[in-house]
């Protein structure tokens, strides 16, 4: 609140369109009008409006005794429905020898236009007056601006101890910016990760994008912010509880550990007999596709809610939900084609970390993974509107089949296992090498030393899509002429 010296200096300020002196006591119209006239701020100070009772126009101190009825009915406006949405104000009363002051120090709205009785009133210089069909149109695009995403907005209760700064200094920074850059910026860390929203410079705190990004402990502010596995017996979740993981912490440790826990624990293989000579290997999950769900979930969750990310694996399926439903332009009758990103902030350093591409191309290229790998499509849930679920079923073996899986000779699935771990990154080193000019899938596959063009792509080529290497007519993926190249 204002301090009785501040009020003398309003008195006397020429800052007009933020004060308005009156002695009258009963004319609750005006009064009205001015407080919704200060909610509005028509010349977007932020700066808070007063509306001083007790006060002559020329600044004098008018000699009235303010009681508890006055302090009452002027406290009412606030919430009496007359002024929507409800103005931000506090009123007080304040002594001076020459007589009492009534004070309702008026807070600008962050969703304008305020109106009184359906009407919108703003400050034009001393006045009140009604504002104009453009006026208005300022005010509510000044709105859309005020209304930031979630993982925008101040973090109220943290600090900026509660960030890894050493972790953003060192290893996030760098990726965005280069080097020069970083050493020609000599401003504070406050401000530099302002830059990058991932500070409030008006509340001196974190946005809730970096608490989730770089938080010390995000549970503490977002009790939600965590990831739940269960391995479920059976098919339900009426089965017996085999393995139960909780993934928690920021989302720049979260997200290697879910990386290597769904290639380590969810993504199994083994070998099958397709002759009396020849084995091939088989696998439940492409590991591309499952990867991609769960990195999905963590982008566009609701924040906000308590309810943790659910991982849940079944004997064969995998089902993830996260809370949120379809955000912004995403509907049920346009889903996957159209995609919002209820987390930008989130999603940008989830690309900067090249765990997405922002691509809208996600559910596409699960399915196509799905459909190499031999399983079923995946099923999307878009009706609740409160939650998003995708499954993923496993593959069923008599379903496979030996153009799509690897044609080995003897001893290949010892040959693949070994390969797989061991020789993995050569190969997508090849590849990137490879693909400084454009090449077809054949030539690629024929360069790194291998046969089945399918399996390569699915194993090795799809997991750099969008990261490393790109399609030459990304709008035919399926085209004879598709050939890949570096990005």
């Amino acid at each position: 609140m204002i301090t009785p010296k501040e009020i003398l200096d309003l008195l006397k300020s020429t800052e007009s369109y933020r004060v308005e002196r009156t002695t009258s006591t009963g004319n609750m119209d005006k009064f009205c009008e001015a407080i919704c006239a200060f909610s509005n701020d028509m010349p977007g100070s932020r700066k808070n409006g007063y509306l001083i009772i007790g006060a002559s126009d020329d600044g004098s101190i008018a000699g009235m005794r303010v009681d508890d009825a006055l302090l009452k009915k002027i406290a009412g406006i606030r919430s009496d429905g007359n002024i929507l949405p409800l103005p931000t104000m506090s009123v007080e009363r304040f002594p001076f020898p020459e007589g009492d002051l009534l004070v309702a120090e008026v807070r600008p709205s962050d969703l304008p236009p305020v109106r009184y009785r359906s009407r919108t009133f703003i400050r034009v210089g001393p006045r009140r007056d009604i504002a104009t069909e453009a006026e208005e149109r300022i005010l509510a695009e000044r709105r859309c601006s005020f209304m930031a995403t979630f993982d925008a907005s101040p973090c109220l209760n943290a600090r900026i101890d509660d960030l890894d700064i050493d972790y953003i200094k060192s290893s996030y920074l760098p990726k965005i910016f280069d080097a020069d850059t970083i050493a020609e910026d000599t401003r504070d860390i406050r401000e530099q990760l302002a830059s990058i929203h991932l500070f409030d410079r008006d509340n001196n705190c974190p946005t809730y994008a970096g608490i989730i990004l770089f938080g010390k402990n995000p549970r503490y502010f977002l009790l939600g912010d965590y990831v739940q596995f269960v391995r479920f017996a059976g098919k339900d979740k009426g089965g017996e509880v085999l393995n139960e993981r909780i993934f928690e912490g920021p989302l720049y440790k979260m997200l290697p550990a879910l990386e290597s826990f769904v290639k380590d624990a969810i993504i199994t293989q083994r070998p099958v007999p397709e002759s009396l000579f020849r084995e091939r290997t088989v696998w439940n999950y492409p590991e591309g596709a499952i990867r991609e769900l769960v990195m999905n979930a963590c982008m566009h969750r609701d924040f906000q809610s308590n309810m943790p990310i659910r991982f849940y694996q079944f004997d064969d399926y995998v089902e993830i939900m996260n809370a949120g439903g379809l955000y912004g332009e995403a509907r049920p009758e346009n889903f996957p084609s159209v995609n919002d990103y209820r987390n930008p902030l989130v999603a940008e350093a989830m690309k900067v970390g090249k765990y997405v591409n922002k691509f809208n191309r996600g559910v596409a290229r699960v399915q196509e993974m799905l459909k190499e790998n031999g399983n079923s499509r995946a099923e999307f849930d878009v009706s609740t509107i409160t939650a998003f679920c995708v499954r993923a079923y496993a593959t069923a073996e008599v379903n496979l089949s030996a153009n799509n899986k690897p044609s080995t000779s003897q001893g290949t699935s010892r040959g693949t296992s070994r390969g797989t771990s061991q020789n993995n990154i050569t190969i997508e080193e090849k590849i990137i090498k490879f693909c400084i000019e454009p090449h077809t899938l054949a030539e690629i596959a024929a360069y790194c030393g291998f046969q089945n063009k399918r399996k390569f792509r699915e194993r090795y080529l799809n997991p750099l899509l969008g990261l490393r290497i790109q399609k030459t007519i990304p709008d035919k993926p399926t085209s004879r002429f598709q050939k890949y190249v570096i990005i």
